[in-house]
Order: structure tokens, then C-alpha cells, then sequence
């Protein structure tokens, strides 16, 4: 801005010297002297627009910066619970009783002792889901170890009961012969 303002003096002085005419002097030195207000006008114009957008670059990177600083907690967080030190908590349904309970992860254990039944539970840590070989259907606890609904299988157990009842009646009818 100083270099402009100097030129601006160099500017007038150069008029002065070469215009001898004092009215066509004081025309030119009016005109020139609106027209550099218009042009410093228009530069603190664009130097407001510029001051207005860099305010609001800097707002946009603060929203961003924090932001990013919430996702770095969120991921540490992540990270802490992926990689503590105290270990994983497992959570067991007993087969018996249905108790839900937790443990720690522990691969070397291979079985746990429900708190409630004391009954003794198996624990597989290879993480394949194998269907009960000996699995009858029967259980309150079973989870898809048969296709039929819980109204099937009580049909299905009732009619078994059915055929056991008119079994021992035969079988009773034939020892009364």
C-alpha cells in the first residue's frame, strides 16, 4: 500500500509540472482523485471478501479438526476394548436352566460350572457350531437343532407318548391271556 501511495504522489507531481493550465490542473487532479477512491473502494471490497472467506475456511477446519478429534477418541476407545489387557468377558446360557452368566476368556478352560445348577458345562473355543449328535428335540433350550416348530415337537413327543400308552396296554392285555 505505501508503494501505491507513493506512486500516487509521484503521480500529482508529474501533473503539476507538466499542466500550466491551474483549471485543467485542478480537473485532473479531481477526476484522478475520484477514481482512486473507486479503485481503493473495490481493493477493501476484495479484501473484505477475502477476510470473509479465510474467517470462514477457518471456522470449516475447526468443525473438521474437532470432528477428527472425536473420531480419534471413538477409535482409541476401540482400540482399548480390542486390546485390553483385562481380557473379554463371554457370556454363557445354560443348556439346563437357561441362567445367563459371563465369564472371562480364558482358551486353556474347558469347561465352566453353572452358578445356579451346578451343573457342568462344556466350552468350545474353536468357534464351529456343531449340531448335538444325540439331540432328540426334546429340550426347552435347543435352538435349531430340528426344523419343527415347539407345536410340532410337542405333537410329535405327544404322539410318541400315545404309542407308548396303547404299547404297554397290548402288551398288559397279552399277559391277562
Amino acid at each position: 500500500m505505501a508503494k501505491l501511495r507513493e506512486e500516487y504522489n509521484n503521480f500529482l507531481k508529474d501533473i503539476e509540472k507538466n499542466l500550466k493550465n491551474k483549471e485543467d490542473l485542478e480537473y485532473v487532479k479531481v477526476r484522478f482523485s475520484m477514481f482512486v477512491d473507486k479503485v481503493i473502494d473495490e481493493m477493501d471490497m476484495i479484501v473484505d471478501y477475502k477476510t470473509q472467506k479465510m474467517n470462514e475456511i477457518e471456522q470449516k477446519q475447526k468443525e473438521i479438526d474437532d470432528k477428527m478429534g472425536k473420531m480419534q477418541q471413538i477409535i482409541d476407545n476401540i482400540e482399548k476394548d480390542i486390546y485390553s489387557d483385562e481380557g473379554f468377558d463371554f457370556e454363557i446360557i445354560c443348556p439346563y436352566c437357561d441362567n445367563q452368566f459371563v465369564i472371562d476368556v480364558d482358551e486353556d478352560r474347558t469347561e465352566v460350572e453353572c452358578p445356579v445348577c451346578n451343573n457342568i458345562i462344556e466350552l468350545d473355543w474353536s468357534g464351529d457350531v456343531e449340531e448335538d449328535i444325540d439331540c432328540h428335540g426334546s429340550c426347552s433350550g435347543c435352538h435349531g437343532c430340528d426344523d419343527e416348530t415347539e407345536e410340532e415337537q410337542q405333537e410329535k413327543n405327544q404322539s410318541a407318548k400315545n404309542d407308548n400308552t396303547k404299547k404297554n396296554t397290548r402288551e398288559n392285555n397279552d399277559d391277562d391271556m
